[in-house]
């Protein structure tokens, strides 16, 4: 059984310091079998970053959208009659009581634990505990995924970390910064659409923003490994990668520049039936 105590000698092993801003993607899966759950892994590492530290999980959802691949799947082989009847029970986003999906329990603990707030996008939220929270998590466009009006954006200037815990490369949400970053101002944008109660019932909201597509991020995440800019090491039983944000999004921009060709004639025919954003 792991402890608390090894978890955080672990975090501290790996490079986990006092007063830093760190973002987490998590497999609880991954680390074994901890003494108290995902409530301990939490608390090992509020108990590293301190006081001055903060912590910032992702806190997507998916079930709201209907030009998701989500909603495609699961209206797949459905009648125009059932697909509308499905699309009416899709539960609305309401950032105060709207579970994460697919993020894991670790993440979901973190939104969950008194004190902490959650960015406002009614698709790729963001949830955060500590002395940095609030600030971080405030001014989230509500038609900005992950650009420069998203935490992400606030997370590269104050020179955060991130930490994949027992997940790779391929779930670094940095890496979208990045796809914002490389073709600016031409960067190629799509329709989303989702419901969403702001207080005043249910309502649908369409909305126009970057194309993103996370099926090169492995590759991305390799290249950046060969740089030397990563930490590794055993937390638990999960194989886990610590970096500077800020030098991972750097190097994302350089590889998309070198390495993805975007082909307009391509997003126009893939944004009138909707690409998948997560």
């Amino acid at each position: 059984m792991i402890t608390g105590a090894r978890l955080a000698a672990d975090f501290r092993r790996l490079g986990v310091e006092a007063g830093q801003t760190l973002l987490v993607h998590a497999s609880m899966r991954n680390v074994g079998r901890v003494a108290g759950g995902a409530s301990t892994v939490v608390a090992a590492l509020r108990d590293v970053l301190g006081p001055m530290g903060t912590l910032v999980v992702p806190a997507f959802t998916t079930g709201n959208s209907d030009t998701s691949k989500v909603f495609r799947n699961a209206t797949r082989g459905m009648s125009p009659t059932e697909t509308s009847a499905f699309r009416s029970l899709m539960p609305a986003f309401d950032a105060r009581t709207t579970p994460s999906e697919g993020m894991g329990i670790i993440a979901e603990t973190v939104r969950l634990t008194p004190g902490s707030v959650r960015s406002a996008h009614p698709q790729t939220s963001y949830a955060a505990i500590g002395a940095r929270a609030a600030d971080l998590m405030k001014g989230h466009a509500p038609d900005c995924h992950h650009g420069e009006r998203s935490p992400l954006a606030r997370l590269y200037e104050v020179g955060a970390h991130v930490m994949l815990l027992g997940v790779g490369f391929d779930r670094c949400t940095a890496f979208h910064l990045a796809e914002y970053r490389y073709l600016f101002p031409h960067t190629p944008t799509r329709v989303y659409r989702c419901v969403v109660n702001d207080g005043y019932g249910r309502k649908w909201w369409e909305f126009s923003d970057a194309v993103l597509d996370d099926s090169e991020f492995a590759q991305v995440g390799a290249d950046f490994r060969q740089t030397g800019a990563t930490r590794e090491e055993r937390t638990g039983q999960a194989h886990t990668v610590f970096f500077p944000l800020s030098t991972a999004v750097d190097h994302a921009v350089r590889w998309l520049r070198e390495r993805r060709v975007p082909k307009s004639s391509e997003l126009v025919r893939q944004d009138s039936v909707g690409v998948p954003f997560l």
